[in-house]
């Protein structure tokens, strides 16, 4: 399987579910607890990024040079950008209970899912590092998941 291109189909369709649940107004939370994992989602999202620094988003895995990330919010876990997008469309979607509202969810889990998966792949491959630091961070809850 060609990992760039199994991510670059992942973040379209991941993109569309969300686009779907902003165009539903199901993306942004009501309620005090949603909005505030929101709020906090957004604050790690900024946080990894001004982390991450220079090092830019591709749409397809694609791991940049320099190695390994492992402090700011990469000390706690491995993907604090995938995991603030999960939180973000999670706490939304709750808020907005429906069916429909809660596939796109789980459509979105599943594209991000294959995301990181694929690019994991690619940082053992191009960091063999990596795997020793995998072992002792969780993927995208702390201490959990």
């Amino acid at each position: 399987m060609n990992l760039e291109r199994a991510s670059l189909g992942a973040t379209a369709v991941l993109v569309g579910a969300i686009a779907t649940l902003l165009a539903r107004h199901a993306l942004f939370a009501t309620g005090a607890v949603p909005i505030a994992v929101q709020v906090l989602a957004g604050l790690l999202m900024l946080w990894a990024r001004l982390t991450l620094g220079g090092r830019s988003f591709h749409a397809a895995a694609n791991p940049t040079a320099g190695g390994v990330v492992t402090n700011g919010p990469y000390h706690l876990i491995r993907h604090p950008i995938y995991a603030a997008i999960l939180y973000f469309v999670w706490a939304g979607t709750i808020s907005h209970a429906a069916v429909l509202n809660a596939a796109l969810a789980v459509l979105a889990t599943a594209m991000v899912a294959v995301r990181i998966a694929a690019e994991e792949r690619l940082l053992v491959k191009r960091y063999p590092d990596y795997a020793t630091y995998a072992a002792r961070t969780k993927r995208v809850v702390p201490f959990l998941l």
